[in-house]
């Protein structure tokens, strides 16, 4: 019995050639309006990284000093407004300006210098906004 092409159900080396190319154009294709469609980056937390950069602002030794509150209303990021707050018992040092209701906030407890010879623990509060 004679063998042929038609009857055993081969292709053409062109025509397999062809369908590759197109089988991976489509997939290309694909890919590209899939990733063209995710979602994209994360807006970073800026008052986390800002109350970082305030906090090493103010410490000396690992105790913050709040006369140095002041020094730190250019540690926010580019374009935006920053406001620091130190509060130890029932005192409040403020710098900046009064930020509104949906500024990002970040706080962090920290020890202050209360006078030349006292520690309290007292809590830092930056808040973040354009």
């Amino acid at each position: 019995m004679r063998r042929s092409s038609a009857r055993e159900a081969q292709t053409e080396p062109l025509a397999a050639l062809v369908a590759v190319v197109v089988v991976a154009t489509a997939l290309a294709l694909y890919a590209g309006a899939f990733e063209s469609n995710l979602p994209g980056a994360v807006e970073r937390d800026h008052a986390e990284a800002a109350v970082d950069r305030v906090e090493r602002a103010v410490t000396v030794g690992g105790v913050a000093r709040p006369d140095r509150l002041g020094e730190t209303l250019d540690r926010g990021p580019a374009g935006y407004q920053l406001n620091a707050t130190l509060a130890v018992g029932n005192d409040t040092e403020r710098a900046g300006p009064q930020a509104p209701e949906t500024a990002d906030t970040a706080t962090r407890r920290v020890s202050v210098r209360v006078d030349a010879a006292r520690v309290a623990p007292g809590r830092l509060e930056v808040r973040i906004w354009m």
